[in-house]
């Protein structure tokens, strides 16, 4: 985790004394149970909430230097509390394994960073909505392959994004619910020496679902689906950045990162105005991405299990959901603060002399009675002229001028076909697609 790209309530939700907590609850639970079904005295459950009543500070320190002699996470915290509660400390984690603690704990802080990451995507989808709008019939020129095609607006380039964000939040709620379980069914998973009820209660306590078959461990292929699910968000994030990294170029200029009072874009160059967020946030999608491989491999662990999973969750559980977090919220400022300029947009569309109506000119002449390959090939050849003198010709004036063209179309019928509305007679059918009836 780099503090630069991180914010304060994700990275707490990995803090080592948040996770101790997590522990904590998960033994004084499961000692609950035990305590209910006559395992353990229900004094020893008594005893922990007791101590945990005080809001005793978590000595991370403390634990770490029994861990420094007993070589084990789960033993050392266990030694902790123990000093602290006394004898009645004896009977926590009867029946449990490590993994009971460990991947519990690991899915109730993937769950908490679901939600942070949920409220993310919320944020930026209200963004995405209001400039959306905003712009819903600002004309601007769609591109292929970075060349000019046809008119589209803005708005409908925030509508698309809108979109993929709103399938992302659906993805990442199913990844939720699939990291959301809770295993305390003892070595290699048998139950043999702790019944299933005592997992269904510690479930519940935490607002977990049972893992059905936990082996030792919960499967990791829920890991790599959620790890996988904050790849997809990342690359979404990176997709919206790449536009407007290209949009503010400044052969386009048409978006731009906003340019705060006092804010220097080069040490050199006093004139520069850089899309260095979006450019970071490209940076980040590659590190989030980065970590679904591990999570895939991750899956393949040897019989009930193995720990070459734990040493790689412990890097990319922290570091995906506190970049992806940061990330998001970068993304959701750079919307809102978003310069547009409308003016510019209309001036590029403009700027090589009608081409983009080329497609309806093809068609009228095939209407016309023209076949497809003679109307492409007049068109093509009318279209390459203005394309060689950059736009200075200009394509109406062309077609009206050949005389191939003047058998099938009148000049007033050529005219009909560069009518920059006929583009945008259904931005109100996809809006009501994306946001509903009513935007």
């Amino acid at each position: 985790m780099v503090p630069r790209y991180a914010r304060p309530q994700m990275t707490a939700i990995w803090d080592a004394e948040a996770r101790y907590r997590i522990w904590f609850e998960i033994e004084a639970h499961a000692t609950d149970a035990l305590a209910a079904a006559g395992v353990v005295p229900a004094s020893a459950a008594k005893a922990l909430w007791d101590w945990w009543a005080t809001n005793p500070a978590i000595d991370v320190p403390a634990i770490d230097a029994i861990e420094a002699v007993t070589k084990h996470d789960v033993i050392a915290f266990l030694t902790w509390v123990a000093e602290h509660v006394g004898e009645e400390a004896r009977f926590m984690h009867q029946g449990m394994t490590s993994s009971d603690v460990l991947d519990t704990c690991l899915a109730v802080q993937l769950t908490r960073a679901a939600d942070l990451l949920l409220a993310d995507l919320d944020a930026l989808l209200a963004a995405l909505k209001t400039r959306a709008i905003e712009h819903k019939l600002t004309p601007t020129i769609g591109r292929s392959h970075g060349i000019h095609a046809e008119p589209v607006t803005f708005g409908l380039k925030l509508a698309a994004a809108y979109a993929e964000f709103a399938r992302n939040r659906a993805r990442l709620l199913a990844a939720r619910e699939d990291i959301a379980t809770c295993a305390i069914s003892g070595a290699v998973g048998t139950f043999a020496n702790i019944d299933p009820a005592i997992e269904a209660h510690v479930a519940d306590k935490l607002g977990l679902h049972i893992e059905p078959v936990s082996t030792q461990v919960i499967p990791r292929d829920r890991h790599a689906h959620f790890f996988a699910t904050l790849g997809v968000i990342a690359s979404s994030i990176e997709r919206l950045a790449v536009e407007i990294r290209h949009l503010q170029r400044t052969e386009v200029l048409e978006a731009e990162e906003y340019f705060a009072p006092g804010q220097k874009g080069s040490s050199a160059m006093p004139h520069k105005r850089n899309p260095v967020l979006t450019e970071n946030l490209t940076g980040l999608a590659r590190m989030v991405r980065g970590y679904v491989t591990p999570a895939l491999e991750n899956v393949a662990l040897w019989h009930e299990r193995d720990i070459s999973h734990s040493s790689v969750e412990r890097y990319i559980g922290p570091d995906a959901t506190i970049t992806l977090d940061f990330a998001l919220a970068r993304l959701t400022g750079v919307i809102e603060k978003l310069l547009v300029y409308p003016a510019r947009m209309q001036r590029n569309m403009d700027s090589m002399g009608g081409l983009i109506h080329s497609q309806r000119v093809l068609l009228a002449l095939t209407q016309a009675g023209l076949s497809r390959e003679e109307s492409y090939a007049l068109v093509q050849r009318n279209a390459m002229r203005v394309w060689q003198s950059e736009g200075r010709d200009n394509l109406l004036d062309l077609l009206k001028d050949d005389a191939d063209v003047a058998k099938a179309l009148s000049h007033a019928a050529l005219e009909s076909l560069f009518d920059l509305d006929y583009h945008l007679k259904h931005v109100d059918t996809i809006f009501a697609r994306v946001f509903g009836d009513a935007n």
